[in-house]
């Protein structure tokens, strides 16, 4: 699934594409994703485009009288395409823009959604969810007193939307590993010296990760059919059994919860 920097990766990627644009109108393939598409995103006509943003891992643009809510699924992708660009077996969406491209969604696996909304603070997908990890509003001590007295083990803590939105199963294992914390440790035994660091790791990590473009894993790709290359820079996702790049144990794998977790167990603690 498409995580954090890859969203935001993409949201860069289609918006000087896209502000300042007219949306002349949708052409809908396949209506039956997650949830059905919105039946106002059929009926668009005319509608400039205001400005393209993220929450958490929805990409929001802004139209004139409303929003278009969109999530990227298990594998969906987004592309700027020629407005004469032939559409492909799983090619469900296109928004036809007046300079001439297109806006295209694929997604093999339809689990993404094409929602509407006339006003986010009350969208149900998007009320519920805590602060963006690269906001002011997730620092450590916010997340220090968030995780006193909790028995939930801190990577599944971080994974928690209402705690803090977009880290998903790659970042918080690769920032469990940097910050040297042990995924499986309860969130309340972590010490106000260990939230900073993990708070600053988790930042830094996002940040160098959207400007690689985002990690490859699957199917992402960049909004230019490009593939992000974060991936060559991933300390313990996915190398199960392969030796640490910092002390040479074997990073270790298990399941947690049907969720792969990937650490080292001499340098985490």
């Amino acid at each position: 699934m498409p995580e954090l920097p890859e969203v935001e990766t993409t949201r860069r990627g289609i918006q000087p594409h896209l502000v300042g644009e007219t949306i002349l109108y949708a052409i809908v393939r396949n209506s039956c994703l997650r949830w059905s598409v919105s039946q106002e995103i059929y009926k668009i006509s005319n509608q400039p485009v205001l400005s393209v943003q993220r929450r958490a891992k929805y990409l929001l643009l802004e139209l004139l009288y409303g929003w278009i809510i969109i999530h990227l699924g298990m594998s969906g992708s987004l592309r700027i395409l020629p407005k004469e660009q032939p559409a492909a077996k799983h090619d469900h969406i296109d928004l036809v823009i007046s300079n001439d491209k297109l806006l295209r969604y694929t997604d093999p696996r339809r689990f993404g959604a094409w929602l509407w909304s006339t006003n986010l603070a009350s969208s149900k997908v998007l009320a519920h969810l805590g602060p963006e990890p690269l906001s002011n509003d997730f620092n450590w001590d916010y997340f220090y007193e968030k995780s006193r007295h909790k028995l939930i083990v801190v990577k599944k803590f971080l994974m928690d939307n209402k705690v803090v939105v977009g880290i998903g199963n790659i970042y918080a294992s690769e920032s469990l590993f940097i910050a040297g914390i042990l995924p499986y440790r309860p969130t309340g035994s972590l010490s106000e010296e260990e939230s900073q660091l993990l708070v600053a790791t988790i930042k830094a990590l996002l940040i160098r990760s959207i400007e690689k473009g985002g990690t490859t894993l699957r199917d992402f790709l960049q909004s230019n059919g490009q593939p992000g290359f974060f991936a060559q820079e991933l300390q313990v996702y996915r190398r199960a059994d392969d030796p640490c790049y910092s002390c040479g144990t074997k990073i270790i794998h298990s399941k947690h919860g049907q969720r792969s977790t990937f650490w080292c167990p001499n340098c985490q603690h």
